[in-house]
């Protein structure tokens, strides 16, 4: 089965690219994977206090997911798995991409303020050439109704 995977992060942009996600697979019969990255920790040598913000990353992360993955099942009917990595975003989505062969299209969602679309977008684009998949930038400001009617 065919898969979007789309990025969950604390960004405004990321609540279109999940709403995105879920309608295309609902409409096309593909699932969705979220992934959210725990960057890496500044400081290694406090592992106590290391593993207690990763542990409460992983909650957040956790109750974040819970609350898109039941809209997507009570409303569109798709139920996306999570998969949580810690390091780099981009590197970690390259692997996820490179390991699951039935991930089809990456989706993001782009900022709109005057700082541009956001670090992950702009990354991301700089790597599309060498993607063995497309990425589909979605942008924040787009009302839900627009993106019910173009999915």
């Amino acid at each position: 089965m065919r898969k979007f995977l789309v990025v969950l992060d604390d960004s405004r942009e990321c609540l279109n690219a999940m709403r995105f996600a879920a309608l295309r697979a609902a409409h096309t019969g593909a699932g969705v994977t979220i992934l959210s990255v725990i960057p890496p920790e500044e400081y290694q040598h406090w592992m106590g206090v290391a593993d207690l913000m990763r542990a409460e990353a992983r909650e957040r992360i956790e109750a974040h997911f819970e609350v898109f993955a039941k809209w997507m099942r009570d409303k569109q009917g798709v139920n996306p798995n999570l998969v949580i990595r810690e390091g780099d975003s981009v590197t970690e989505i390259l692997k996820l991409v490179a390991e699951d062969p039935e991930i089809g299209v990456l989706v993001l969602g782009a900022g709109s303020d005057k700082s541009g679309p956001g670090p992950l977008v702009t990354q991301m684009s700089k790597n599309a050439g060498g993607l063995p998949i497309p990425i589909t930038i979605v942008p924040g400001e787009m009302s839900k109704e627009r993106l019910e009617r173009i999915t």
